[in-house]
C-alpha cells in the first residue's frame, strides 16, 4: 500500500480532537472558499502541525462550509459531510462567537507557539498586570474578527472596493463594547476602508433593510467640496457587496440603524 494511502487511512481511525477542529475552523473562516483544497500551502502545513494529511483538513474545512448558509445556498456539489461534533462547534460559534474565537487563537497559539499580532485598533482594551489574560483574549479575538471579516469579503472593502490591506477595517455593527458574545462574529462585520469604517462607526452612515446606504443629515452640507460629495454625498443608495460568507446579519443592521447611526 502507498505511504500516502497508509497514512490517510490511518489518521481516519483517529477521532479529530478538540483543538484540531478549532485550528481547522479556524483556517475555514480565514481562507477563501476555492482555495480549500489540499494543495493549498496553509493547508498541508496546518496538516503537518496537526498530524493530519492535507486532503483530511481540506475535507475537514469543506465539511465546515457546508454548515454556511451562504454555501448551502450555492448548492455547491460535495458538501454535507459534517460530523456531530463539527455541527456542535457551529452551533457554538453561532450562539457565542467570541468564547469560540477565543479558543481557535489560543489553539494555534499552542500548536505554533505564535501568538495574535498587535493591531492597530481604537478598542478599549484592559490595562495593568493583572489584566495580563483578557488582553491577550481580547486581541485574539479581534485578530480572529478582522481576519475573518476581510477574507468574507475577499480583502475588499464592500463599498468602495479598495484593496489596500492597510487601508482596510473590519467594522463591528453591533459595535464592541455592546455585546461581547458578537465580538468576533463576521455576520456582525463588514469590511469597510478607514474612512467609512469611522462614519459607520460614527452612526454617519448605515444601510437600510435592503443593504443600501443611508447617509445622516449631517454630512449634508452647504457647497460641499468635491472630495466630501464624491466619497460621501454620492455613497446615498450604494448598494453593499455581499461578502462570500457570513452575510451580515439582519438584526445586527436594525440595531445599528436604531442605535448607532444620527439621523440629524
Amino acid at each position: 500500500m502507498p505511504f500516502d494511502r497508509m497514512i490517510h487511512l490511518m489518521s481516519k481511525r483517529v477521532r479529530w480532537s478538540r483543538d484540531q477542529r478549532l485550528v481547522t475552523f479556524r483556517l475555514y473562516c480565514r481562507t477563501p472558499f476555492g482555495r480549500l483544497h489540499r494543495n493549498n500551502p496553509e493547508i498541508i502545513e496546518l496538516a503537518r502541525l496537526i498530524g493530519r494529511t492535507p486532503s483530511a483538513v481540506a475535507m475537514k474545512a469543506v465539511n465546515f462550509a457546508s454548515l454556511d448558509p451562504v454555501q448551502q445556498a450555492r448548492n455547491i456539489a460535495g458538501l454535507g459531510n459534517a460530523s456531530d461534533e463539527d455541527r456542535t462547534l457551529w452551533q457554538e460559534f453561532e450562539e457565542n462567537a467570541e468564547q469560540v474565537a477565543a479558543e481557535a487563537e489560543a489553539a494555534y497559539a499552542r500548536l505554533t507557539g505564535k501568538d495574535a499580532p498587535v493591531l492597530e485598533t481604537e478598542l478599549e482594551l484592559p490595562e495593568g498586570p493583572t489584566e495580563v489574560e483578557r488582553t491577550i483574549r481580547a486581541r485574539r479575538v479581534q485578530a480572529f474578527f478582522r481576519t475573518a471579516v476581510l477574507a468574507s469579503y475577499e480583502g475588499r472593502c464592500a463599498l468602495s472596493d479598495l484593496a489596500i490591506p492597510e487601508l482596510l477595517n473590519a467594522s463591528h455593527i453591533i459595535p464592541w463594547k455592546v455585546n461581547a458574545n458578537r465580538r468576533a462574529d463576521p455576520r456582525n462585520g463588514i469590511a469597510l476602508n478607514a474612512l467609512y469604517d469611522r462614519a459607520f462607526d460614527r452612526g454617519l452612515i448605515t444601510f437600510d433593510a435592503s443593504l443600501r446606504v443611508v447617509i445622516s443629515r449631517r454630512v449634508h452640507i452647504d457647497d460641499p467640496p468635491v472630495f466630501h460629495r464624491q466619497t460621501l454625498l454620492d455613497l446615498e443608495g450604494r448598494e453593499l457587496r455581499l461578502p462570500t460568507r457570513f452575510t451580515p446579519d439582519p438584526a445586527a443592521m436594525a440595531y445599528h440603524r436604531e442605535h448607532v447611526f444620527v439621523e440629524r
